[in-house]
């Protein structure tokens, strides 16, 4: 049945592009990306939220399995069965993060794997559903954009479309998953399409908005993200403000850090997938018993401390009998904030599979109320601790992703309302200038930058990073022999295009370099030329390109020489020349493939 109604719907969309112009099929395109993408956020959530309410619901109602014992175990069954499906059913390997969507536009052609439309939403849903301390939008966005590079695939979509198309899914899928469709397009533009002209934003728009709809329509409320209690905005609290935001600024770049440090951590370790995801779950395991709200997402704490009765996260932990202690809520806190890094990057290094932007919520929500419950305990003053935890959250997602206007949209759009837009966009953007200071990259684009392969939002270096060097390189230019006259030179000059000329002895070594320019002031004087050698008048080359050099190395020894021409050798030999010219022309010819319009 679902077969068939897949060939239909597969055969109507096929004629809908016959008949329609290209603009028109990308507009019905952006639709139906919209839909699948909403579809793959309501399996997710609701998976994961049947699963935390059977949780707390065997936890609250059993005497053996009080104090989070269930809410414990389950991640360890989860991580172990991620493991066992990627191991059996995935080829042993699954990417995660939302940096190989950029990595796919850049140096893929954004080609996206198709086993990518259902792993993400498999493995995620094991791993979180089942209680790992790590979020669901991250495989919603990979997934989304899965569908989008397929679609445009299927029907034979050039480039620029499929790019146009992952966009459309990404869009759609933060839509989807927080019934807020401005930030999903704003994250797919901040964070990953960076190079969007104007009217691209059309279908991306229609895509997020399709995606919310649908999420709006079939996902209960309860299951999505969202607040209906704040309290009023008041300008005496603005410095309050700016501290929340250097606060947040900081315990990104602490979250960020250990992160990469656990993460790698369980990468070095030489031991079998099963083994490891039975070490990692089992410490998660005990950081949950001790700290129940760490399990999961984390959602629904996050609405608990945004409410009036913020001690009913103590409920059902070690710590109940202190649930009206204000003090001990607040140490809970602050200890469940600085342990939160070390669940999200234990579960997904152990072999669960999951993402950071549900954690880095959560960490905000905790930090914004453990600051202002801190000052208010001390009698300093007497902030909103509701609205401090709502903008929080802001603080860190913008820390973390570098995305500073997608976290002041998403926070605005799930609290119902844009009362908060001054506080929001006071610490969001003093949160990312603190930790663009010490994290030159985003949390996701550090794995990438490691490896050569960071794509940011300075478009000259991803232009750059997507020019292959061995390619430019020019290896047909005749080259001469230190011991040859200028008779030969000159032969050469007049029987080619050349005006630079390597000079190499018999075992092909680089001499030195010999351009038109330095025998202009000779050529005619027959007597130096019939007697004058190549070596008197060469020149040692100021630099010199390897193969491996990346084009952005490139440029910087061009820029640093203020030359046209630099020789290019390769294990240690004579290999060809540069140009500086080709490279520009090659880096605007890729420019203009690039831009999506």
């Amino acid at each position: 049945m679902i077969k068939k109604i897949l060939y239909k719907l597969d055969s109507l969309t096929a004629l809908a592009q016959s008949k329609l112009s290209n603009k028109q099929f990308i507009f019905v395109s952006s639709v139906l990306v919209g839909i699948l993408a909403a579809l793959a956020v309501i399996v997710l959530k609701t998976f994961a939220h049947w699963v935390f309410t059977f949780a707390t619901y065997v936890t609250s109602n059993t005497t053996i399995f009080k104090y989070g014992f269930i809410k414990g175990m389950l991640p360890v069954f989860g991580i172990l069965l991620t493991v066992f499906v990627v191991k059996k059913f995935l080829g042993g390997t699954i990417e995660k993060g939302t940096s190989q969507i950029l990595y796919a536009v850049a140096k893929k052609a954004s080609i996206i794997p198709k086993k990518q439309m259902y792993a993400q939403i498999i493995t995620s849903s094991l791993t979180v559903g089942m209680g790992g301390s790590a979020g669901l939008e991250s495989p919603i966005v990979i997934t989304g954009a899965a569908f989008g590079s397929n679609y445009a695939q299927r029907f034979k979509l050039g480039y620029k479309d499929r790019t146009l198309l992952i966009g459309c899914g990404v869009a759609a899928g933060i839509g989807a998953a927080f019934n807020a469709p401005i930030a999903g397009v704003l994250f797919a533009i901040e964070v990953l399409l960076v190079d969007v002209s104007i009217s691209a934003f059309t279908p991306i728009m229609i895509s997020a908005a399709t995606g919310a709809l649908v999420s709006k329509i079939v996902l209960d409320e309860t299951i999505l993200l969202t607040f209906k209690q704040q309290q009023t905005f008041d300008y005496h609290n603005i410095p309050y403000y700016v501290l929340l935001g250097l606060f947040t600024g900081l315990i990104a770049v602490y979250y960020s850090r250990n992160f990469q440090r656990v993460e790698h951590f369980f990468g070095r370790l030489r031991l079998k997938p099963y083994k490891k995801a039975l070490i990692g779950s089992s410490i998660l395991a005990i950081l949950i018993f001790i700290f129940p709200t760490l399990f999961g997402e984390g959602y629904e704490s996050i609405k608990t401390l945004s409410e009036s009765d913020p001690g009913q996260l103590l409920d059902n932990t070690l710590f109940s009998s202190f649930r009206n202690n204000s003090w001990v809520l607040l140490i809970f806190v602050g200890l469940t904030m600085m342990f939160k890094v070390f669940a999200t990057a234990i579960t997904l290094g152990s072999g669960g599979n999951g993402g950071n932007f549900a954690p880095s919520l959560f960490l905000g929500s905790y930090v914004g109320f453990f600051f202002s419950k801190f000052l208010n305990l001390t009698g300093l003053t007497n902030l909103p601790i509701s609205n401090f935890t709502l903008v929080g959250m802001a603080g860190i997602l913008s820390g973390l992703f570098h995305a500073p206007l997608t976290a002041i949209f998403l926070i605005a759009e799930i609290t119902g309302g844009y009362a908060l837009m001054i506080p929001l966009m006071i610490v969001a953007s003093i949160s990312f200038a603190i930790s663009k200071q010490f994290e030159k990259h985003s949390l996701d684009v550090k794995n990438l930058a490691r490896k050569g392969n960071a794509f940011t939002s300075n478009k000259d270096s991803n232009i750059l990073s997507n020019l292959d060097t061995n390619s430019i390189i020019q290896t047909d230019y005749l080259k001469i022999s230190p011991n040859d006259t200028l008779d030969k030179l000159v032969d050469l000059i007049s029987h080619s295009n050349q005006v630079i000329f390597g000079v190499v002895d018999v075992q092909n070594d680089l001499l030195g370099i010999v351009h038109f320019n330095d025998i202009r002031e000779i050529i005619f004087n027959q007597y130096r030329v019939k007697y004058t050698l190549v070596k008197e008048i060469m020149k040692k080359p100021l630099d010199i390109i390897y193969p491996t050099d990346s084009m952005e190395v490139v440029m910087n020894k061009f820029e640093n020489t203020k030359v046209s021409f630099l020789p290019v050798t390769k294990n240690g030999k004579y290999y060809g020349f540069i140009s500086k010219a080709v490279v520009l022309e090659a880096y605007r010819k890729k420019l203009k493939s690039m831009i999506i319009e």
